[in-house]
């Protein structure tokens, strides 16, 4: 068992069954006397780990024969601009729901191919901000897609709810809570999500999109950046990042084991609920700043009531072998990412180091 637990947002933790099977494979995969890293990506050994990996996805999110699998290099910001470039045709206005800085890049992007109206945006109750309900949304007649970021990892915004669009394409960014808990794949039209959260590491993007949707893209389209290149070369037009890929494949066979997406749902609203509890029971020495029901169960982000605390708070939880637990540059405070692979052991640990923080220093906020 590793003595540190790494609360990064991203590239986020890793199971440990994975780190130690990659480590063991290293240097000789499958008897061959060479790295998976070494291995041709046209190959039929590479072949078969591309074709698991897509069997293992396909199994854990249910994901219909008529849906498209695509493992593309370039991150999931590489999508915020692919989304427009493939799905715009005639229709070259989309709806966007503003919800936190990921979803603003994704707008911004958006911008440069077509027209962007804003369906919607994140509003606030007081100090608490949440996501309103559907009935107050704007959106377009003509809209191609209708494009939304279920979790915004920055301010620990998650959408608790899908949005109904209709016939109107659902698009959605699942970077950061993909494989957290079930969805149901036939309510969207495109689903993307950088691997480095719920998927394994940095360097390779999911991306399932419907195979009606996959047409020519826009004129100006770069190769590599249309669906239908990449769905006719099955994701290998061009040298993809096949290590990402086989850890990915590791990590999809390491979910399965754990029971799927349903049985790890349970856990992660288990720890998510150990650390939102301790800060609900501190209300005069931690806030969380987002309403309940629209919490995030992957990143809880809080802050202490005297800031001048959060650095010691920092300090001291790295002594404790807590890390990464500082919040992002554009909003500070703290923020716990607690993927699928942050073992429960490491959240009750950061629950039980917030309420002794708390209460040697509750005193000071009193007097």
């Amino acid at each position: 068992m590793r003595k540190v637990f790494n609360f990064s947002a991203g590239p986020g933790v890793l199971p440990e069954e994975v780190l130690l099977q990659a480590q063991a494979e290293m240097l000789d995969w499958q008897g061959l006397g060479m790295s998976i890293m070494e291995i041709g990506h046209r190959g039929h050994e590479f072949e078969e780990v591309a074709k698991k990996a897509e069997a293992s996805l396909r199994e854990l999110m249910s994901i219909p024969e008529n849906y498209q699998v695509l493992f593309l290099p370039g991150g999931a910001t590489s999508q915020f601009a692919m989304v427009p470039l493939n799905l715009f045709n005639e229709k070259k206005t989309a709806d966007y729901v503003e919800t936190g800085l990921w979803s603003r890049k994704a707008v911004t992007e958006a911008k440069r191919y077509g027209k962007v109206n804003i369906a919607a945006h994140a509003e606030y109750q007081g100090q608490l901000a949440y996501i309103p309900s559907q009935e107050s949304w704007t959106l377009s007649e003509e809209a191609a897609y209708v494009h939304y970021t279920p979790n915004e990892t920055i301010d620990g915004l998650e959408f608790q709810w899908v949005p109904k669009t209709g016939a109107v394409p659902l698009v959605a960014d699942m970077t950061s809570m993909i494989l957290s808990r079930p969805v149901d794949v036939k309510q969207f039209g495109v689903i993307y999500a950088g691997a480095q959260k719920n998927i394994g590491q940095a360097g390779l993007t999911v991306v399932i999109v419907r195979s009606d949707l996959i047409k020519e893209p826009l004129p100006f389209t770069p190769t590599l950046y249309s669906y239908k290149t990449m769905s006719e070369h099955h994701s290998l037009y061009n040298t993809p990042p096949t290590y990402s890929w086989y850890i990915a494949g590791l990590v999809l066979d390491w979910l399965k084991r754990k029971g799927g997406v349903s049985a790890i749902y349970e856990i992660n609203k288990r720890k998510a609920k150990k650390i939102y509890t301790i800060i609900d029971n501190h209300p005069d020495f931690y806030i969380n700043k987002v309403r309940p029901d629209c919490r995030s169960i992957m990143n809880v982000t809080f802050y202490l009531r005297d800031e001048q605390l959060t650095s010691l708070f920092l300090e001291q939880a790295e002594k404790a072998n807590l890390t990464n637990l500082r919040g992002h540059r554009a909003s500070g405070g703290v923020r716990a990412s607690i993927y699928n692979a942050m073992p429960e052991e490491g959240v009750d640990l950061l629950v039980a180091f917030m309420a002794d923080f708390a209460k040697k220093h509750e005193r000071r906020l009193a007097s």
